[in-house]
């Protein structure tokens, strides 16, 4: 780090400015405000400002109004004002260099992944799998992996699923007891997800993290814009599992960066509220894990909601950017929001904050930073500062235009179906199959030989009575005409007696 630490100056009151230390970047933060009080021109701002300090930068874009960040804005007095105000002498309407992402690959570069890089932890919280399903859905990947597979789409997994069915009882004792029940009841949620974009969402080539990690000629970091929209409306949970699945990758996927002066990548997750609804316990312990340990690998993270009572207290606690817009307190609920909330900044200038908050209006944020020693700093009501950009969504046309002067193009426009789990289970069966048939057929000539020697054994012994039989008549037929003979010569004899050749008495 320098002798004196770069910040980037993004809001101010007219007395004093708001920066944030880049080399504190990577301890997170939040925006948070109630609907139209400024949440996304204020993540644009800072977008725009980590950009211009060579920081590349992905951002959930949920309303699509957030693509204006590659377009020049446009002359206005409100900027005019907001430059005078806060003192920004150095304010250039441009630009950012923007790649365009989208799950259902209409209004980006397709983003994928595989099911075996998504893993069973957060592709159970996708489906929302019971402890029995879930646990059946690890002996899948178990199997898989023990068996060399990769689980890239979800007719791998599916297939998975039926060898783990059909072979469940040889599969018990070293992967647990298998249901049929459970196994038809992921089988179904996998259809639901499919309709929802999963079977676009999961396959190859996988999304490369280093794509997200670049700048352009100049220096600029690269500005990474997720296309939300659609995503948000037909399948929060799959948007919820791809940011998840892509805290995991960098995790652990990124080096150990120790202390740099700035972040290597800085993530903004708008609707961050979707992260942690109706996470199971555990992967809300290993989500929070994550939050505290990937600052070492320089990454910030910025989250962006309504309320800041959306978030887990320990997540919460790990945010050193707070951005603030007004807050709205009808209720009796939303006013013990609203005390919580203004608890949470530090206050050393005697603000009725809790006024404040309420009173606060479009563009003004009441901020805490940390300071060099990343303890928080005094709160402080300002305004945010006007975005370089244009305010408001591209046309279908500059998207176009976007999409063809992509340093991306043509690298994740084609899926891939190489050889996994799928072709390794049908090659199987084949060969299972296969083996069966010769089998029958062995048993089947075994059968016709043994059939065939019993045949001409039987055949043989007829014969060999037939020949005893002929014979035997034969003799039969000589003796009778000897003793005939020998009666004739005896009457002719009278009482002489006859013996055989060899001495013995006839009578």
């Amino acid at each position: 780090m320098t002798d004196k630490p770069t910040g980037l100056l993004f809001a101010g009151d007219g007395d004093q400015t708001v920066e944030q230390l880049t080399f504190m970047s990577n301890r997170h933060g939040l925006v948070a405000g109630a609907t139209g009080t400024g949440k996304t021109v204020t993540l644009q701002v800072l977008a725009e400002a980590f950009a211009r300090a060579g920081v590349p930068v992905f951002a959930a874009d949920v309303k699509g109004d957030l693509s204006g960040i590659s377009q020049s804005g446009k002359p206005h007095k409100e900027i005019d004002r907001r430059n005078q105000l806060i003192g920004i002498t150095d304010h250039q309407l441009r630009g950012y260099p923007t790649i365009c992402w989208d799950i259902f690959g209409e209004r980006g570069h397709p983003v994928r992944t595989t099911i075996s890089e998504m893993g069973p932890d957060i592709l159970a919280s996708l489906l929302d799998l019971n402890d029995t399903q879930t646990g059946i859905l690890y002996a899948c990947f178990a199997l898989a992996d023990d068996e060399g597979m990769l689980l890239l789409d979800l007719k791998d997994l599916r297939s998975m699923l039926a060898f783990v069915t059909d072979h469940a009882k040889d599969l018990r004792q070293k992967y647990g007891n298998i249901s049929a029940a459970s196994v038809g009841a992921i089988q179904r949620r996998l259809l639901v997800l499919e309709e929802q974009g999963g079977d676009r969402f999961f396959g190859e080539p996988a999304l490369s993290l280093q794509d997200l990690m670049q700048k352009d000629f100049s220096g600029v970091g690269a500005i990474s814009l997720l296309d939300s929209e659609r995503l948000l409306r037909e399948s929060p949970k799959l948007y919820a599992a791809f940011l998840l699945w892509l805290l995991s990758e960098l995790f652990e996927e990124l080096p150990e960066a120790g202390d740099q002066d700035r972040p290597v990548l800085v993530l903004f997750f708008d609707e961050a509220h979707l992260l942690f609804k109706d996470m199971p316990k555990g992967l809300l312990d290993r989500v929070e894990q994550v939050f505290r340990l990937i600052r070492s690998k320089a990454v910030g993270i910025y989250l962006v909601t309504q309320n800041p009572a959306d978030i887990p207290n320990n997540v919460l606690g790990q945010l050193g950017l707070k951005v603030q817009h007004a807050l709205r307190a009808f209720t009796p609920r939303d006013q013990k929001a609203l005390r919580g909330v203004a608890q949470g900044f530090r206050n050393d200038r005697g603000l009725d904050v809790q006024n404040i908050l309420t009173t606060l209006g479009v563009g003004e944020a009441l901020i805490s930073t940390l300071d060099e020693n990343g303890a928080p700093c005094s709160a402080v009501a300002a305004t945010v500062a006007p975005p370089e950009s244009r305010i408001g969504p591209i046309t279908d046309t500059e998207r176009k235009k976007l999409l063809a002067n992509s340093p991306l193009g043509g690298k994740y426009d084609e899926s891939i179906d190489r050889q996994s789990a799928y072709e390794q289970l049908q090659t199987r069966a084949a060969e299972a199959q296969a083996r069966q048939a010769e089998a029958k057929r062995a048993a089947e000539a075994e059968k016709l030989r043994l059939k065939a020697e019993k045949e001409r054994a039987r055949a043989a012994k007829k014969s060999t009575q037939r020949r005893s039989s002929r014979r035997s008549n034969r003799q039969s037929a000589s003796e009778a005409f000897f003793k005939s003979a020998l009666r004739s010569v005896g009457r002719t004899l009278g009482t002489k007696l006859a013996r055989g050749i060899l001495g013995s008495l006839l009578k």
